[in-house]
């Protein structure tokens, strides 16, 4: 079985061995650093050549002009009519199920009037271009597609643009479908940190875009990084995390394979346990050693399990409920007898999934919340992807005559303490 960590609250090192378990440094190498750089600057400088030679050189394409590199909307719509009739029904139906979650979150303008006059408000509007990277290859994922693509779309985002690499000229499918599905307005076949670059920039084929979304490697992640302030970004993902709170009552074997399914993603993701059960705890370590020769990706999930993994015994739910806000965990499993007991009490975590039979994997296929999601400890202070993030909010400030002269003296007041002479007189102009 994997050497899974055993932690207990009890120890007087516990949090010491946690955060050091935590501990995850995302930041790119030298070497990554200045290739990043240097790709940036040669698209910025140089546009549709830039792009071509790196579409050449890193997915061994040959490509006779940039205009080749647009995958025509047509392609996708042929994608989604060719792919197996099952596929097209569950991607569909992870659709319709992704944006009746979105629905709910768009929010709406809306100003009050105050009694003498003055309105304020806050008006929404959508971004004018939002860009999505999608990995390519082997490496692809629909269900980002679709949780990327269709809150832009909710939000009303004028012009979706994705990219995504096509090494050897291999085209997913699938990838492909979803962006149909998902109402992805353009599509280029180019990849990696020349794409980011191509959307923060604009070149004479792609256009500039308001905001890129989407995963990607350490050099895609370094990029978006790197452009942002030029243009916003959904956030810089680290690896991918689950913590499961079980009381001890839940089948082992589910609880194993709950903690394989992010374990499997690569060698840096995490996933902890945490019980009051010992005994619990060592029946999922037996349903583990069990499980993992099923495990096509056994040795990821072994490496991942000994190196950032962790069986943690606490006092009682209550110590479990405090663990779990320190660790602010990406995706929180509640299994338990009564969960929104505990979730009400949950302050940091990206999604949280309530109940025995609720599988964290749901949430990332089809349930309808965004699976992009705040890792690394990041719950403490951010959010998932939603609609909310493809709109801008600006304030609305219509004075009365006598509102502005209220405000003006208050103001000008304010002003010249500061000493800021000129605000304070363009408020003095309006008092009466």
């Amino acid at each position: 079985m994997p050497a899974i960590n055993r932690l207990s609250t009890r120890d007087p090192d516990f949090r010491q061995r946690l955060d050091a378990l935590l501990a995850w440094e995302g930041v790119s190498d030298e070497a990554v650093f200045n290739t990043v750089r240097d790709i940036l600057a040669a698209v910025r400088r140089d546009g549709d050549a830039a792009l071509m030679e790196y579409t050449r050189r890193f997915d061994r394409r040959e490509v006779a002009s940039a205009a080749d590199l647009e995958i025509p909307v047509a392609r996708l719509r042929q994608a989604l009519d060719a792919i197996p009739a099952g596929q097209r029904e569950v991607l569909e139906s992870a659709a319709i199920r992704i944006r009746r979650y979105a629905e709910r979150q768009k929010m709406e303008s809306w100003q009050y009037t105050e009694d003498d006059g003055t309105v304020l408000g806050q008006q929404v509007t959508p971004l004018d271009r939002a860009g999505l990277y999608v990995p390519g290859g082997k490496a692809a994922y629909p269900s980002s597609v679709l949780m990327n693509a269709i809150p832009a779309k909710v939000a009303g985002v004028k012009e979706l643009i994705m990219v995504v690499p096509t090494p050897g000229g291999e085209v997913n499918e699938l990838v492909l479908a979803a962006a149909a599905v998902a109402g992805v307005d353009r599509v280029f076949a180019v990849g990696g940190a020349q794409a980011v670059a191509a959307l923060a920039y604009g070149t004479a084929t792609i256009p500039a875009v308001d905001k890129i979304v989407g995963p990607g490697n350490i050099y895609v992640a370094t990029a978006k990084r790197m452009v942002y302030g030029t243009v916003g970004i959904d956030m810089i993902a680290g690896p991918s995390e689950i913590l499961v709170i079980c009381d001890g009552e839940t089948d082992p074997d589910w609880i194993a394979v709950d903690l394989f399914s992010q374990a499997e993603h690569d060698e840096d993701a995490q996933s902890i346990l945490v019980s009051p059960d010992e005994a619990f705890l060592d029946r999922v370590a037996e349903s583990m050693d069990r499980l993992m020769a099923e495990m096509p990706r056994a040795e990821i999930i072994r490496t991942s399990l000994e190196g950032r993994g962790a069986l943690v015994h606490v006092r009682d739910l209550d110590e479990a409920v405090e663990v779990a806000n320190h660790v602010a965990p990406e995706h929180l499993e509640l299994s338990v007898a009564q969960p929104e007991v505990l979730a009400a009490r949950i302050r940091h975590a990206g999604a949280i999934f309530m109940g025995r039979h609720t599988a964290e994997a749901l949430g990332d296929y089809c349930a309808g919340p965004n699976h992009v999601l705040p890792t690394s400890r990041t719950a403490r202070f951010s959010s998932p992807l939603g609609v909310y993030d493809f709109q801008k909010r600006s304030s609305l400030i219509h004075c009365s005559a006598e509102g502005a002269s209220t405000l003006g003296r208050i103001a000008s007041s304010l002003a010249r303490g500061e000493g800021l002479v000129a605000h304070a007189r363009s408020a003095e102009y309006r008092i009466r």
